[in-house]
């Protein structure tokens, strides 16, 4: 079996990597061409983004066609060597399955139109209520209903998200049957690792009630149900669970630890490991995404202890990460994007690095990317954050205040292109790309690998993650909990003396801790510090410095 605590995940959202065949998007042979840089960093596989046949209602998360590549990523010739060059460097592929539902373009969408009634099994089809009203009054997560209308039928179909991604009912085992094909399929071509998209909302009940209007009661209608988890167990038996070097992640929406622990425990033989978000809703203002207020410290320190120390306790396991395709970055939220831009970079890593649980680094995260510096809306590709404007001012926000909102939040923060140089278009292209680069004058490959210092770091919380039992197969118990500026915690095993203390201070200033006992006038070694600290006698009190991260081994 996979030692899940030594594996380091990149992940790669293709359009934005580089333009091989300058169209302005990222692409297969364009991944293939930078497989030098992948390799320096030396991280154990790679998640891809969808970069199947797609109308790219979602970016890529309304899937047309799960057995092709969409031509503006490359061909299945491409596909196939990318994955026989990263077998070449021992890096794994990791697809991302978006199974919750597919787009109104899928054939078995198509068919169902037709009036196939095998293919009408497929979805979630409804008629309205005697009184004329919608199926149910269940929302969209996209807004709106979640309900549009079955062409001129008098149905309605299901859409959790937008209207053009139908969800699929997976009451019906055909809807199940054709899934494990698809996984499998992706098997033979050698991929061994599988993200599955929004997977804990498949689970609705068959009756599709009423809501009473209470978000989370009507999450409750279709998130984390019992049955999510006999749906795991046959697909892992009938598809990646026969393979011993699978690795696979839930995306899990408005999740629980409790849950989380049942689709993580091997025993349970669901998934590897879990994503959950509410480590990165604590700058969301009374719950509200589009709002804009400094992070809570104390709340994001609650959410990593308890997340953190129950998983460990119940054999579950935790998918660490501060950015993903879907988040602005990290340094713009929780670090400092000026003159501590590395050492709060290197901090931010250090924190969930060392954690227990797989690391995930998002493309340009070992560059300390931060989010673009757009003067107008006009720039913004994602339909998210363009309604999220209008909506805003509707309410009566002014049009400043509402972009400053969106400016912090906004999906196409991270998607922007990778910066490989500081050129015009960042070295990701020679013509103009699909979303604009900005900073790449301060911020890209090119200057970090000559004379940075973010990246070498985080080749070495790599190095350690390979190397240190204590990283990869340690239980955790966080310290100094009631501390307003450090998250500190340690790592253990319970067979051996020795201990791993990991020190973040998270604010640009110096801060003293007063030590527990335990760890006071201990002769130390340090494992790794931003800030080139030597071996240190511990004593009853630790200074750091601004966003110093220390890692010391008692």
């Amino acid at each position: 079996m996979n030692n899940l605590g030594q594996k380091v995940i990149y992940q790669i959202y293709p359009k934005s990597f580089y333009d091989s065949n300058n169209d302005g998007i990222g692409d297969l042979p364009g991944i293939i061409q930078k497989l030098d840089y992948i390799k320096k960093l030396n991280v154990d596989m790679i998640w891809f983004n969808p970069f199947f046949v797609s109308p790219q209602h979602d970016n890529g998360y309304d899937i047309a066609n799960y057995y092709e590549i969409d031509s503006r990523f490359g061909t299945m010739a491409d596909f196939e060597e990318l994955v026989a060059k990263l077998k070449e460097i021992n890096v794994g592929v990791m697809l991302d399955m978006v199974f919750n539902h597919c787009s109104t373009d899928h054939e078995w969408f198509q068919k169902a139109l037709a009036g196939d009634e095998k293919y009408r099994k497929f979805f979630y089809l409804r008629k309205a209520k005697p009184d004329g009203s919608l199926p149910n009054n269940w929302q969209s997560k996209f807004g709106g209903s979640a309900w549009a209308k079955f062409g001129d039928t008098d149905y309605y179909y299901l859409h959790l998200y937008d209207p053009t991604q139908a969800d699929l009912d997976w009451h019906n085992p055909e809807v199940r049957k054709e899934i494990y094909r698809v996984i499998n399929f992706w098997r033979q071509k050698g991929v061994h690792g599988f993200r599955f998209d929004v997977i804990n909302v498949t689970g609705k009940d068959e009756r599709l009630i009423d809501s009473t209007g209470d978000i989370a009661q009507e999450k409750s209608l279709y998130t984390d149900t019992p049955i999510v988890h006999q749906y795991l167990k046959e697909m892992n038996q009938a598809s990646f669970g026969q393979d011993p070097n699978s690795i696979t992640v839930g995306e899990m929406s408005s999740t629980t630890i409790a849950n989380s622990i049942k689709y993580s425990n091997p025993n349970e033989h669901e998934l590897s490991m879990v994503f959950n978000f509410h480590h990165l809703k604590v700058d969301y203002q009374n719950g509200e995404k589009w709002t804009k207020a400094p992070f809570d410290f104390m709340k994001l320190k609650q959410l990593f202890t308890q997340w953190q120390e129950e998983m460990d306790q119940g054999a579950g396991w935790n998918a660490l990460f501060w950015n993903n395709h879907d988040q602005p970055w990290a340094l713009s939220r929780f670090g400092d994007t000026g003159i501590y831009r590395e050492k709060s970079a290197e901090m931010l890593a250090t924190a969930i690095h060392l954690m227990r649980g797989t690391p995930y680094i998002y493309m340009g995260e070992e560059l300390g990317m931060i989010d673009p510096d757009y003067s107008s809306i006009d720039s913004y590709i994602d339909v998210e954050c363009k309604n999220a404007f209008k909506e805003l001012q509707q309410k009566g926000i002014s049009e400043k205040q509402a972009f400053d909102i969106v400016k912090s939040k906004s999906r196409d923060n991270s998607r922007v292109p990778m910066h490989w140089d500081s050129s015009q278009y960042a070295g990701f292209s020679s013509v103009t790309p699909w979303l604009m680069p900005t900073d790449q004058d301060q911020i890209n490959v090119k200057d970090e690998l000559a004379h940075g210092e973010i990246f070498n770091y985080y080749q070495n919380l790599i190095k350690l993650r390979h190397n240190e039992e204590l990283i990869s197969d340690g239980h955790i118990r966080m310290f100094l909990k009631d501390d307003p500026q450090v998250l500190a915690y340690e790592r253990f095993l319970d067979d051996q003396p020795s201990k791993l203390l990991v020190f973040n201070n998270f604010y640009g200033q110096s801060h003293t801790v007063t030590l527990p006992k335990a760890f006071q006038k201990q002769a130390t070694q340090v494992v790794i510090s931003n800030y080139d600290q030597q071996d240190i006698n511990l004593q009853e009190t630790l200074t750091l410095r601004p966003y110093e991260a220390l890692a010391i081994k008692i």
